[in-house]
């Protein structure tokens, strides 16, 4: 495999920190953004021992912050191969509540997130001539439930963003390959930060009984970043054998 310079948001905790070790462990260079820098700096240390890994203190909500750690990357290794969106929020809660805050939350950073990677990225990648986009979504983007309709629309939103730009960058011809990642229960800090207490409580339950390790999520992104350049894992679904929803 080829060393890939490799972008990675949301790499301070969960499934980004998981996947940031995988690939720097397999000899690619790390660029980590996320909003907890003491984070950053551990992590960044950690894969420094043995690997190459930077970063930037990121807020993806934030245009001008994601063009700040896309800035990073290319000041630093000189080129972006891959952009992980793995920065997300799940704070769920039934619509009669009205926690507007919490749903403004999600799309600034579900949805606006995705997208504000992607334009501080593609075009690097359109002139380079190769790139890939990870994006990851949700079961929740393919189903959804009482308490949450806002978490699976910013999910939904991810899956349509990234096939919509699988459909441009293949008609451009442009070398740029995207995949979609879609986990279900997965020992994140999510649950954590759901803000009802009685959907918290439920969650937990459910999470104590079929969340995998954010490991097993890496090792899925690990194989589409290196599947070869012609060909395109466009869609992924994982979850644990024994979750049925």
């Amino acid at each position: 495999m080829d060393k890939k310079v490799i972008v990675i948001t949301g790499a301070s905790s969960g499934i980004g920190e998981a996947t940031a070790k995988l690939l720097a462990e397999q000899g690619n260079q790390i660029v980590l953004g996320a909003r907890r820098e003491n984070r950053l700096q551990d992590l960044a240390n950690e894969i420094n021992q043995d690997g190459e890994a930077t970063y930037a203190v990121t807020d993806v909500s934030d245009l001008e912050s994601t063009k700040g750690l896309a800035q990073k990357a290319l000041d630093t290794f000189g080129r972006i191969d891959v952009w992980i969106n793995a920065a997300g929020l799940m704070p769920q809660s039934p619509f009669i509540e009205g926690r507007v805050k919490d749903w403004n939350t999600m799309i600034d950073v579900n949805i606006k997130g995705v997208l504000n990677g992607i334009d501080s990225s593609l075009k690097t990648m359109r002139d380079q001539k190769t790139g890939q986009y990870i994006n990851i979504a949700s079961i929740a983007a393919h189903e959804t439930h009482a308490n949450g309709g806002v978490y699976s629309a910013t999910k939904a939103a991810v899956w349509m963003i990234s096939e919509a730009l699988r459909q441009e960058e293949a008609a451009a011809k442009s070398g740029v390959r995207v995949t979609v990642v879609s986990p279900g229960a997965v020992n994140t800090e999510l649950v954590s930060k759901v803000t009802d207490k009685n959907v918290q409580k439920g969650m937990e339950a459910f999470y104590k009984a079929f969340a995998i390790s954010p490991n097993r999520i890496a090792k899925v992104i690990a194989s589409a970043i290196n599947m070869p350049a012609d060909t395109a894992l466009n869609e992924i679904v994982i979850r644990s054998t024994n979750q049925i929803a």
